[in-house]
């Protein structure tokens, strides 16, 4: 917009010799203030715009000063009311929208000198110019602001959506963190278990029991390594329903040694994926910690759907219970997070002189 200003202002002077009869009785004055109203409307106005309103207000002033003085030199001359144009568009530039529409009322009082019928017309006609000037400038300064804000909206989302891919990625890679130690390292610790039990079979003359020992911890392997191959690919196994794949858990933690029951109370209701995998895996860290840490007879797996907004898993033992410094290991931790992200809570309570109780609770 300042080169169109500049380019309308130099187009301006050189007109104003054109429809001017006096001109020709006074051209050196009227090129002269022409010349300094030029200059300050293509060199000033840059200078100005960058500084106070007071500077900008004292612009103003000057240039319809000068606007005025040349209008008078050159005879009411074309040039001269394009210059007084310019000075409108710069005002709008450069003050508030009230101060830019005062400039603009006060231009047609140009005309004051003519006769009352003629500065009449003069001066509306001028007041419309002045005025639909004023209206354009102002709609194309808000068109530039509002271009200069979409742009900037458009670049602090491109941050958001950079922030969100972030955060997804990291969202992801824990999740994935989590599947991997509670899928993999409940199936491994089966194993270990199982080998162990192995070996201590191998003093004796049970080949039966030692071939299902084995062929359980071979089972357990070859499900670690699906469960590996799931979480690396991001994607989520078929599983049978909670309380399917419930039961299986707790016949692989009584084969593991551990008797180990289920216990469904309420009506079996649909819940969403994301409930079923947490409770699903809530469980299987259960029960995994149970074998590796409790040393207890006997387990209980209680699912209930007694609430209604609510679903509650708890997984009790008749263990050691809790130890005097308990860990936070992967497990738990894991846990906790899935639980805070489906808006549930975890809580591990001891159960008098033994046993301990792994319980969640998960809006359903």
């Amino acid at each position: 917009m300042q080169w169109a200003l500049a380019i309308l202002t130099v187009i301006a002077y050189a007109t104003l010799p054109l429809g001017s009869a006096s001109f020709e009785q006074q051209p050196v004055p009227t090129l002269l203030v022409g010349l300094a109203f030029v200059l300050l409307a293509i060199f000033g106005f840059p200078f100005v715009r960058e500084r106070s309103i007071w500077w900008r207000a004292a612009f103003a002033v000057v240039q319809l000063a000068l606007g005025f003085w040349i209008y008078s030199l050159s005879g009411a001359a074309v040039g001269a009311s394009l210059l007084l144009v310019v000075l409108v568009v710069q005002s709008v530039l450069l003050l508030p929208l009230p101060a830019a529409a005062v400039i603009a009322a006060v231009i047609p009082l140009v005309h004051l000198g003519m006769d009352w019928q003629d500065g009449l017309r003069e001066g509306l006609g001028t007041l419309a110019v002045t005025v639909f000037t004023l209206i354009v400038t102002e709609l194309l300064v808000r068109e530039q602001k509002a271009r200069a804000e979409l742009a900037e909206a458009n670049e602090r989302l491109r941050g958001y959506t950079a922030q969100a891919e972030q955060l997804a990625a990291i969202s992801e890679r824990n999740r994935l963190a989590r599947d991997i130690h509670d899928g993999v390292g409940h199936h491994l610790t089966v194993v270990q278990m199982q080998l162990e039990a192995a070996r201590a079979v191998l003093r004796t003359t049970d080949p039966e029991r030692l071939d299902a020992m084995l062929a359980t911890a071979q089972e357990q392997s070859g499900q670690a390594l699906a469960e590996v191959r799931r979480s690396v690919a991001a994607l989520r196994e078929e599983r049978p329903r909670l309380e399917d794949a419930l039961r299986t858990l707790a016949a692989e933690a009584t084969t593991a040694g551990v008797p180990t029951e289920l216990e469904i109370r309420g009506e079996v209701r649909p819940i969403r994926a994301e409930v079923d995998e947490s409770l699903f895996r809530v469980a299987q860290e259960g029960l995994t910690n149970v074998r590796k840490h409790a040393e207890a007879s006997c387990t209980t797996v209680v699912l209930d759907y007694r609430a209604e907004d609510r679903i509650r898993l708890e997984v009790h033992d008749d263990g050691r219970g809790l130890p005097e410094t308990p860990g936070d290991g992967f497990g738990l931790t894991g846990l906790r997070e899935r639980m805070a992200n489906l808006g549930g809570r975890m809580s591990l309570d001891a159960g008098g002189a033994k046993g301990l109780t792994l319980s969640v609770e998960v809006p359903g």
